[in-house]
Formats: structure tokens, sequence, C-alpha cells
């Protein structure tokens, strides 16, 4: 196991537990302008690690290119990050209040087809 996907495994271990204690132990009613931003900091962080090593299983499990473990790691990095985005600004439009399906259809559209353009 490479040291970056070692970090990466930590930091999604770390990023999870720090969603839990947001989550359960930050009220955003007696702090607003704490809770929020930990909050989105911490599912941003959940989110990109957590997709970022199911990529690189997926990628694994179904070598479609012949690429070595550097360049599958960092194309995982990049999509569970582009996923974590995608998830903020999903959340973000849902305080909104102005979410509805296909809107959340067309965020997640937008950054496959920006991940689509970063590959060629």
């Amino acid at each position: 196991m490479t040291s970056l996907l070692f970090s990466i495994i930590l930091a999604a271990l770390l990023s999870a537990t720090s969603l839990i204690v947001v989550v359960l132990r930050v009220s955003p009613l007696t702090s607003p302008g704490q809770a929020l931003p930990a909050f989105f900091a911490s599912i941003l962080l959940a989110v990109a690690a957590t997709a970022t090593i199911l990529l690189y299983a997926l990628w694994k499990w179904f070598p479609l290119h012949a690429w070595d473990e550097g360049k599958i790691l960092s194309i995982s990095l990049r999509q569970g990050i582009f996923l974590g985005l995608g998830t903020i600004i999903l959340i973000f439009f849902h305080l909104l209040g102005v979410l509805t399906w296909w809107i959340g259809i067309l965020i997640y559209v937008v950054f496959l087809l920006i991940e689509l353009a970063m590959q060629y």
C-alpha cells in the first residue's frame, strides 16, 4: 500500500469522525457561524475521501486502461473531489430552498462533463 493511499484512508476515517462529531455535538442554533462551515468542511472531506477510496477500488477491480498505481490514484482523487464538491453544492441549494430533482441531476452532470473533458 502506498503512503498516499494510506493517507487518504486515514483522512477518510478522521473526516468521518469529524462529521459525526459535528452532527452530534455542534448546535447550529447556538453558534451558526461555526456550525455551518464545520459541517460543510467535514462533509466535503468525508465524501471526497470515501469516494476516492471507492473509486480507486473500482478502477483497480475493472482495469480499463494500463495505468500505474499513481495515475489511478490521482484520477480517483480528482473524481472524489468532484463528487464532494457536487454534494456540497447540492446541500447548499437544499439549504437555500431551490433544490429540485432535476437541478440535482444537472449539478452532477456538470461535474461529469468536467471530468470527461479533463481526461482528453
